[in-house]
């Protein structure tokens, strides 16, 4: 879908977050949830606001801490907003498995906003917070055009500034162009090769263009069968990532590595230390996955 919202789908900067498998006790304050939608309010309270107001609604887990500090984030953005020109909202997806349903949910987190009853596609994963607070202003002018709430006072001076390989890719993205998105940051690599964000961006892209348009129950059932099928394992690896399972996509591979010969080896390795590019270098998850795969391998 077409958002509409310049850099507003896939507003990349950090890579997916997805958590865990563990169900963690989630230890957020009763403002981090905002308004909280269920499929006993989401027509009769939720949708009727947003004709008046945007809803900014942030689709999360408990099994995903970086869906918790998203939550943090846009709550505390919306707190200090002056204006209280939008609703900030949150959906459970574990708990509301029908609403994420209906709301085309595939990965967390994921936010959107809700404009005279319509869904727009604002972000998945977690972007810096600069590149939240743009897309929620971008979306509020939108909205205002359309006659719900009020456009945001710009200041032009604060303004974030995009590389033009990123708005390029950005662009791309809005299409689901994944093959210009991809030669966008491309680009910005080859002219600034330090660049972490264009490296990320990249890494982000290639992975939603390798898991984009598969069926993943599918896959992940075939893949519970097949274990020995190198495309496939990798596949149902990719699909964790963007369901947020970082730990089980990384398992599933380190396991993989232990069973076959010496060249698939090498290449389940590759794709594994591609994937260990989507999370933070510091995340516990990732030091005990490149711990484990060095066991596996020597």
């Amino acid at each position: 879908m077409n958002s509409g919202v310049p850099g507003a789908s896939s507003a990349f900067g950090r890579a997916f977050d997805l958590g865990s498998l563990k169900k963690p006790t989630v230890e957020l304050p009763a403002e981090a949830f905002g308004l909280v939608t269920k499929q006993s309010n989401l027509v009769n309270e939720v949708l009727p606001i947003s004709n008046a107001s945007v809803v900014v609604l942030i689709c999360w887990s408990p099994r995903s801490a970086q869906s918790q500090e998203l939550l943090k984030v846009v709550a505390k953005l919306q707190s200090e907003d002056s204006t209280k020109s939008w609703v900030f909202a949150s959906l459970d997806v574990d708990t509301e498995p029908e609403v994420a349903q209906a709301l085309q949910v595939k990965a967390v987190p994921f936010a959107l906003a809700l404009i005279a009853e319509q869904l727009v596609p604002l972000f998945e994963a977690m972007p810096p917070i600069a590149q939240i607070q743009s897309v929620i202003e971008k979306v509020l002018t939108l909205a205002a055009e359309k006659g719900v709430g009020q456009a945001p006072a710009m200041d032009a001076s604060t303004e974030e500034k995009l590389e033009p390989e990123e708005e390029a890719a950005m662009a791309a993205l809005e299409n689901e162009d994944y093959e210009g998105a991809s030669a966008a940051y491309k680009a910005w690599l080859n002219r600034a090769p330090n660049s972490n964000i264009a490296a990320l961006g990249l890494a982000q892209v290639e992975l939603l263009s390798r898991v984009h348009g598969l069926e993943f129950g599918e896959v992940l059932a075939r893949g519970a069968v097949e274990k020995t099928d190198l495309a496939l394992q990798m596949q149902c690896a990719d699909i964790e990532i963007a369901l947020g399972e970082y730990e089980a996509s990384y398992s599933r591979l380190i396991e993989l590595v232990k069973i076959v010969d010496v060249d698939s080896k090498k290449v389940v390795r590759e794709h594994l230390v591609g994937l260990f590019a989507l999370i933070d270098p510091a995340d516990p998850i990732l030091i005990d996955a490149r711990k484990r795969l060095a066991s596996a391998l020597f």
